[in-house]
């Protein structure tokens, strides 16, 4: 394992995809959620051939010794893509990205599940600490019983974001389970394909004719998202998911100031308190990582033999 490599790949995957995002949101009004991530991931595939032509691994590097693992990474993957893009088009930038933080939660949560990755109490009443914060964000945006002022339609993006937080941990493992047997090429094309098919059965949903701005946009969302997907896959082979999913943090920074910027976007006190304990959490988390490592790294010191 090489955490820090793992890490500044996580973080460049990061910043491309909430730069993505903005492009996907610049969109929202007039693209529906399925063409979006036909595009998003359509366009991504060339971006992963040319990858693996630069590599000289074009013959070999998309032989999948998982097929199905292939395919449940795809459904997964796509269903979180759909319902963030859907959550975009309802919600302010900022308040996305901080509801989308119940992802890295869960996968800490879903690595000690399926993965048999040890998370100790402290970990674990960290990753509470977030949720607390999510809760904090989600609240006002669910609260649309109290009265005929709430948003009815921010509150459903509310819930359409946070199911795909759900999904895209759930993703997040299934990558984790194929770097095992798998090359981080044929998980990234193989997604990307997945994702083209099953976002054509949205088709019949009112996909429509974009113009040469929508279309610029959507290109350059699809060839962005693609190069930040093959940097996070291969942040998952340096380190374990629990370790690279608090860096989802940084991207509330970079959404705060897109959102205010290009969308004009206030954020809420709500939304800032929340992303405040969701990030405190993260850095927590880290902070136990690094200790353990060191802890770790003691203890083979004392048990490797001095020549």
């Amino acid at each position: 394992m090489q955490p820090v490599k793992g890490i500044i790949l996580k973080l460049c995957a990061v910043v491309l995809f909430i730069i993505m995002s903005a492009l996907i949101k610049a969109v929202s009004e007039t693209v529906p959620p399925g063409q979006a991530v036909f595009f998003r991931s359509f366009f991504a595939i060339p971006v992963i051939l040319v990858w693996l032509a630069a590599r000289g691994d074009l013959g070999t590097g998309l032989k999948a010794k998982s097929p199905m693992g292939h395919v449940w990474r795809g459904v997964a993957g796509t269903s979180a893509m759909g319902l963030s893009f859907a959550g975009l088009g309802m919600l302010p930038l900022p308040e996305v990205t901080a509801l989308g933080y119940a992802s890295p939660l869960l996968v800490v949560i879903f690595a000690a599940m399926f993965l048999n990755e040890r998370v100790g109490v402290f970990r674990i009443g960290a990753v509470m600490l977030g949720l607390v914060g999510v809760l904090i964000v989600l609240t006002p945006r669910l609260s649309v019983l109290d009265g005929p002022t709430v948003d009815t339609v921010q509150a459903v993006g509310a819930v359409l974001v946070l199911m795909g937080a759900v999904f895209a941990a759930l993703a997040q493992i299934y990558i984790r389970k194929l770097v095992r047997t798998e090359q981080t090429s044929a998980i990234v094309f193989y997604f990307s394909v997945t994702a083209s098919c099953l976002s054509l059965l949205t088709l019949p949903f009112g996909w429509v004719m974009p113009g040469l701005y929508e279309a610029t946009l959507l290109i350059l969302a699809g060839l962005l998202g693609g190069t930040a997907q093959i940097f996070l896959t291969s942040a998952f082979r340096y380190a374990d998911a629990s370790v690279v999913a608090p860096f989802d943090y940084a991207s509330i920074l970079f959404a705060l100031v897109i959102g205010y910027v290009i969308f004009d976007e206030v954020p809420t006190q709500p939304m800032l308190t929340g992303a405040a304990l969701i990030v405190a959490a993260g850095i927590v988390i880290i902070i136990r990582e690094h200790r353990l490592g060191l802890k770790h790294g003691r203890s083979r010191a004392v048990k490797t033999p001095q020549g």
